[in-house]
């Protein structure tokens, strides 16, 4: 496949935020630690004072790991992690069922990339991609259903708790939809094994999500994590009580939030008196303070002060950290070096520094993740026809139309000439009128104002009428971008890897990895 780059800002599909934090403005400097560049990482690796237990993360990858064929670069990645100059890079996504949508791939492969990228400038260090299951989130409704061209598959359940616990054994009807989808050719069937084993042999979406990412991913060394584990959270157990008694990450982000609106970027997301859920089979709820001690939301639970320090010591894994801690929580136990997320994400990301500041935990580098358009050989041979770039897919359909009528007709369809003549005219008329009655001036500005409307009423109709005259050409540019821009966004938010799959195999991936380049921050454009 061939790659093309345009800069985020040509999509109109990026935030102020987002283009400002890449770009490198002066405002948002303080909300992070390091720029997303390699000068940054040369100093991340200087500065990462990484005081987590090496060890027991390796034991308990290990064993997360003993259920599946895994490669041989995701073992020589794992067994990396013992060694002090190694350091993870980290994606992080919810368990959508057959990974979701396409920027759920996007995300791992530019932590592949990254993770290469860095090695080759810096051969002295281990750099190991590394995709955070969210297999403690609670929200079923998001990760239920996938869409498949005009199809949407949706796995119906009475679901509660974390996600990752959850029992896939009902997810047959859909798994087999989804295999109905994927044909049979040679890629299709490949891909329908891949998916069957995957869910038809665990107990936990979670088990079953790492052997479908591990099939598409193990031989990249790309190492999944399920941080639902009763050793790992220990080691956040002091943090954990500490912020739920002391509430200062409620603090410390309102704080980042207000000096971000006073910069005029909307904060994603908005921190709580109390940042964890608590968390038992099929349940998941919000801790709250009550009566001088604690109780769990929906739910006969509850806890004195020193009963919740016990719990938590005993029993850490029933602490669940929500949007605002999870990112503390994954730089405790990881050595991490840097988390690539989406534009929301790295946004919430920008809230978030001076609470880790205050926990006295490191600030990874923050990356936004290579996003891509795919234009397949008909799509390309049409937009030629057409005649328009891909740069030129980005406009709004109204704007793709009347550039086009404006190139493609032999006849003046704009009146910037007379409407120049008509200002000339009026500022005349107006002059001579003041001269006359300076309370005149003020008519012939009203008279002006209803001219110029005619004249740009008459362009309009002019255009509309000449449109009429080219439906056909115009309706083929009005499906182009339906077909790109399903529902009027990117591609990659809504379709699924299925149909790419389908028609290129494990080549649709390595050529993301071939043309994916994580730090030089340009949305890529490929061709079939």
């Amino acid at each position: 496949m061939q790659a093309k780059y345009i800069s985020y800002k040509d999509t109109n599909a990026f935030s102020a935020a987002i283009l400002d934090y890449i770009s490198g403005q002066d405002q948002l400097k303080p909300f992070y630690q390091f720029s997303p560049d390699l000068k940054g990482f040369e100093a991340a690796i200087a500065n990462r004072n990484f005081k987590g237990d090496r060890k027991n993360l390796v034991a308990i990858l290990r064993n997360q790991y003993k259920s599946i064929k895994s490669s041989n670069n995701v073992k020589a990645n794992i067994e990396l992690l013992s060694d002090e100059r190694t350091f993870t890079i980290t994606t992080g996504h919810q368990l959508n069922i057959f990974t979701g949508p396409l920027y759920f791939i996007y995300k791992i492969v530019t932590a592949i990339n990254l993770a290469k990228q860095l090695k080759e400038q810096f051969p002295d260090y281990n750099f190991v991609p590394v995709y955070w299951m969210a297999t403690e989130d609670h929200d079923f409704e998001e990760i239920n259903h996938v869409k498949l061209e005009d199809k949407m598959l949706t796995w119906n359940k009475d679901a509660h708790g974390a996600t990752g616990r959850l029992n896939p054994k009902d997810i047959e009807e859909v798994v087999s939809a989804y295999k109905g989808f994927l044909g049979i050719s040679e890629n299709g069937i490949k891909l329908s094994q891949i998916v069957e084993e995957s869910y038809m042999q665990h107990d936990k979406l979670s088990d079953a999500t790492r052997e479908l990412v591990n099939a598409l991913f193990g031989n990249y060394g790309l190492v999944c994590i399920d941080a639902d584990e009763p050793t790992l959270k220990k080691q956040f157990a002091e943090i954990i009580y500490q912020d739920i008694v002391e509430e200062k990450s409620s603090k410390y982000i309102a704080e980042s939030n207000a000096e971000l609106e006073k910069l005029g970027y909307k904060p994603q997301v908005n921190p709580r008196e109390i940042n964890f859920f608590y968390m038992i089979d099929g349940l998941r709820e919000r801790i709250l303070e009550d009566s001088g001690g604690y109780k769990i939301h929906h739910s006969d639970i509850r806890f004195s002060l020193e009963e919740l320090r016990q719990e938590i010591s005993d029993s850490p894994e029933r602490f669940s950290p929500n949007v605002v801690m999870r990112p503390l929580y994954q730089e405790v136990i990881l050595p991490n070096l840097a988390y690539i997320g989406g534009g929301a994400e790295i946004t919430y990301w920008l809230q978030l520094k001076a609470n880790f500041a205050h926990y006295k935990v490191d600030f990874p580098v923050l990356i936004l993740r290579n996003s891509a358009q795919f234009i397949d050989k008909r799509t390309e041979e049409r937009m030629h026809i057409l005649g328009i770039s891909h740069k030129d897919l980005f406009n709004d359909t109204l704007q793709l139309k009347n550039e086009w009528i404006k190139s493609h007709v032999n006849i003046q369809l704009t009146l910037k000439d007379e409407e120049r003549t008509l200002n000339a005219l009026f500022d005349q008329i107006k002059l001579n009128a003041y001269k006359i009655d300076k309370t005149l001036s003020q008519s012939a500005d009203a008279a002006k104002t209803r001219a110029l409307r005619l004249i740009n009423n008459l362009e309009k109709k002019m255009l509309r009428a000449e449109k009429r005259k080219h439906t056909t050409s115009l309706a083929q540019i009005e499906n182009l971008k339906a077909k790109l821009f399903p529902s009027g966004g990117l591609q990659e938010r809504s379709m699924n890897i299925a149909p790419m799959y389908v028609l290129y195999g494990d080549e649709f991936i390595a050529s993301l990895v071939q043309s994916f380049k994580p730090l030089d921050h340009q949305f890529t454009i490929l061709f079939a």
